[in-house]
């Protein structure tokens, strides 16, 4: 399964927001549009977002390639901006520019940059399915026999290159013929878990639970879940990361109940700059997304809507961090900074 196409410098999305009901691709040559999909989640997931950022780059150099080359940088300057203002928590957005940024430089950011600008664009959506499926090897062998497995959003490979960081462990792990069933829940309010996650377990054949939020408890004081392993948009020094909001309260109940509790992502989201949590910029989204499922409105005119897109998790509460790499353990940044820095 993917998300990403990339042909004759077209740049071809699934829309995600149109998901499971139907699947429509949309085709992207203009780098505005392609930061607007980011934007409004057409595509969305760390990975996968700085796939997109690092092909937009690449329009825009291709839009901008006939001007002389001090237009040229000053246009790529723009256009470097406008992409990364789109969303401001996912490393992998800023990670991808800059991999794109130096290619440019090399070529005194003149416009005879472009073929090898086009080529990073590919390398980096190539290295993150060869990362997904290195962090599903690595963490396949953390999947304890015949478990019960939750998951929060997607982290799957609707999210990234292909194959997924979390679900791409479940992938590996179901291939072993470890997992008895993955309880995706429905992560509100955009209901990426109900849309996507389970849209992908079901396509692949793994047995697949669709919960809500508030239904992870209950089912881990049951005995239903042996394992947490979800993704991650950006990952400091010490550990801490920030995912999707709802995250916290699943990794809490996990240590409560004494389930690992896993995250599983590339190096490229892991931000060393950072010694914590407390410095990660929160994406605010707009609270019509609590209030409204489309066009369905839920709650009255007049209540106070918070909406942060993600949340921080605390790396107490962490068992272990799946890389491309490895897993890594306690304590965090002293083996992050071994691997990664």
């Amino acid at each position: 399964m993917e998300a990403i196409r990339f042909k004759n410098d077209i740049l071809y999305l699934l829309d995600q927001t149109k998901l499971p009901a139907e699947e429509v691709w949309i085709e992207y040559t203009d780098y505005r549009a392609a930061a607007e999909a980011i934007v409004t989640m057409v595509v969305r997931g760390a990975p996968a977002i700085g796939i997109t950022a690092a092909y937009a780059y690449f329009l825009a150099a291709k839009e901008y390639s006939g001007q002389p080359a001090i237009q040229f940088s000053a246009s790529m300057a723009r256009a470097r901006q406008k992409i990364a203002s789109t969303r401001p928590t996912a490393l992998n957005l800023f990670w991808a520019l800059g991999r794109m940024d130096s290619v440019l430089e090399r070529f005194g950011r003149s416009p005879s940059a472009l073929p090898s600008l086009r080529a990073a664009a590919q390398e980096i959506h190539r290295e993150d399915v060869e990362m997904n499926r290195a962090i599903g090897r690595f963490g396949a062998a953390v999947v304890p026999q015949g478990a019960g497995i939750l998951t929060h959003c997607n982290a799957g490979a609707l999210a990234t290159g292909g194959y997924g960081t979390a679900l791409g462990v479940i992938r590996a792990a179901h291939s072993q013929g470890k997992v008895s069933m993955v309880y995706a829940d429905e992560t509100r309010p955009l209901l990426q878990g109900a849309r996507l996650t389970a849209y992908e377990l079901v396509r692949d054949g793994i047995p697949t639970t669709l919960i809500t939020d508030s239904m992870s408890g209950s089912l881990m004081r049951m005995g239903k879940i042996q394992m947490v392993v979800l993704g991650a948009d950006r990952v400091a020094a010490n550990g801490d990361f920030a995912n999707k909001i709802g995250t916290y309260s699943v990794a809490v109940l996990a240590k409560h109940h004494g389930i690992p509790f896993y995250t599983a992502m590339p190096g490229s989201t892991i931000d060393l700059s950072l010694p914590s949590g407390e410095e990660i910029v929160i994406e605010q989204r707009n609270g019509r997304e609590i209030s409204h499922i489309r066009d369905i409105q839920l709650a009255p005119e007049g209540a106070i809507l918070y909406n942060p897109a993600f949340d921080v998790t605390p790396h107490s509460l962490v068992t272990g961090i799946i890389t491309d790499k490895g897993v890594v353990y306690p304590p965090f940044e002293e083996n992050l900074r071994a691997l990664f820095g």
